[in-house]
C-alpha cells in the first residue's frame, strides 16, 4: 500500500469519525440537541483526531518496533494517556472556565478520568497502530520494488554498453587484416562498419528497437564478414518474418553471429542461421562449424552479456548452446507478445 492509499484511509476514516459524531446524532437523536451535548461530541472527535496523529507522526515511529512486543504495550500505555490527558484538558478545564460546563462531575477526579476512558482511547490507538504499519511496510516494499527496477536499468545500461566497444574491437581486427593484405575489399568494409556505427550510437540508447533493425543489425555485420571469408556462398541464411515491428531489446541476437564469426571455421564449410516472428514467438537458430582445437568459444563478453540481459529481460525465454566437438549450436526462443 503506498502514501496516496493511506492518505485516502485517513481522509474516509475521519470524514466517517465526523459524521458519525457530529452530525448523525443531529437527526438519530433529536431529543438531545443540546448546544453542550454538541459541543461534547465535537470535543471527542477533536480529542480522537489530536491523538491519532501525535502516535501516528510521534509516538508509534519513536517507540515501536515490529519485533518487540513490549514497545507495543508500551504505545498503547502512552497513547491511552494521551487520549486521556487531551480530553480532560478539553472537557474538565477548559470547557468549565470558558463555557460553565463539563462533561463528568465535577468531582471526578484525573485517575477516574483516564480509566474511564481506556475503551474510548483503544480504538484510536489501534486505528493509528494499523495505519502506520501499513504505511511502513507498505511504501518501504514499493521502495524496494523501485530499487530493484532501477538496479535492473542500471544493470542493462552497464551491459549495453560492454557490447559496442566488444562488437567494434572485432570489427576493426577484421578490416585491420583486410587493410594489410591491400585487398580491395577493405574500404567497402570501412563503410559497412561506419554505417553499424550509426545504426548502434542511436539504438543502445533505447530500450527496445523494431525486430526488423536487429535483423538488418545482423545483415551488416553478415555482410561486412563475407568480406574477408573465403566462401561465402556456404553462409545458409533462411528468414521468415511476418511481424517487423515487433519490439525487441538491442543488440540481443547480434553477439551470437558476431561468435560464430569470431570462432567458426570458414574454410571449406560455412554455417546456417534461421529466424522466424511465427505467432509473435521469435525462433533464432544458428549453427556454425567450430575450429580445431578451439577450447571456449562462448568465454568471450557477448554471448555471456547476452545471457544476463535475457534473464532479466525475458525471465520466460528458452535458450539452449551445445557446444559439441565440432558444432557449436544457439536454439532461442523469446515471446514478443507483451513488448
Amino acid at each position: 500500500m503506498n502514501k496516496k492509499q493511506i492518505i485516502w484511509l485517513q481522509v474516509f476514516y475521519w470524514s466517517f469519525s465526523f459524521i458519525g459524531n457530529t452530525i448523525a446524532p443531529y437527526f438519530f437523536f433529536p431529543e438531545r440537541r443540546e448546544f453542550q451535548w454538541y459541543v461534547l461530541n465535537f470535543t471527542y472527535f477533536f480529542t480522537e483526531i489530536s491523538t491519532f496523529y501525535i502516535l501516528y507522526l510521534l509516538i508509534i515511529p519513536k517507540i515501536f518496533r515490529l519485533e518487540k512486543l513490549y514497545s507495543a504495550a508500551f504505545v498503547f500505555l502512552i497513547s491511552i494517556l494521551c487520549f486521556g490527558l487531551i480530553r480532560y484538558g478539553i472537557e474538565e478545564i477548559l470547557l468549565p472556565n470558558t463555557l460553565g460546563f463539563r462533561n463528568y462531575n465535577k468531582d471526578t477526579g484525573l485517575l477516574y478520568y483516564l480509566t474511564d476512558n481506556i475503551y474510548n482511547g483503544s480504538l484510536t490507538v489501534f486505528i493509528a497502530g494499523i495505519l502506520w504499519i501499513l504505511e511502513k511496510y507498505g511504501v518501504a516494499e514499493n521502495d524496494k520494488k523501485q530499487l530493484l527496477i532501477e538496479k535492473k536499468q542500471a544493470e542493462l545500461q552497464a551491459l549495453k554498453t560492454q557490447i559496442n566497444p566488444h562488437f567494434i574491437f572485432n570489427s576493426l581486427n577484421n578490416i585491420y587484416s583486410l587493410v594489410y593484405q591491400k585487398s580491395d575489399k577493405a574500404l567497402p568494409a570501412i563503410e559497412e562498419l561506419g554505417q553499424l556505427l550509426r545504426y548502434s550510437t542511436k539504438d543502445l540508447e533505447k530500450d527496445f528497437i523494431p525486430l526488423d533493425k536487429e535483423i538488418g543489425y545482423m545483415d551488416s555485420l553478415i555482410a561486412l564478414e563475407k568480406l574477408r571469408i573465403r566462401n561465402p556462398e556456404l553462409l545458409h541464411i533462411e528468414k521468415e518474418i511476418q511481424y517487423p515491428h515487433l519490439n525487441i531489446s538491442p543488440m540481443l541476437l547480434v553477439p551470437f553471429v558476431e561468435n560464430a564469426f569470431k570462432h567458426g571455421d570458414f574454410r571449406d564449410k560455412g554455417f546456417e542461421m534461421k529466424i522466424s516472428d511465427r505467432d509473435k514467438i521469435l525462433h533464432f537458430y544458428l549453427l556454425n562449424f567450430k575450429k580445431q582445437k578451439m577450447k571456449d568459444p562462448v568465454s568471450g563478453i557477448g554471448i555471456q552479456n547476452v545471457k544476463k540481459r535475457l534473464e532479466i529481460l525475458y525471465p520466460k525465454h528458452v535458450l539452449m548452446i551445445k557446444d559439441l566437438e565440432t558444432e557449436f549450436i544457439v536454439d532461442l526462443k523469446i515471446d514478443l507478445r507483451n513488448e
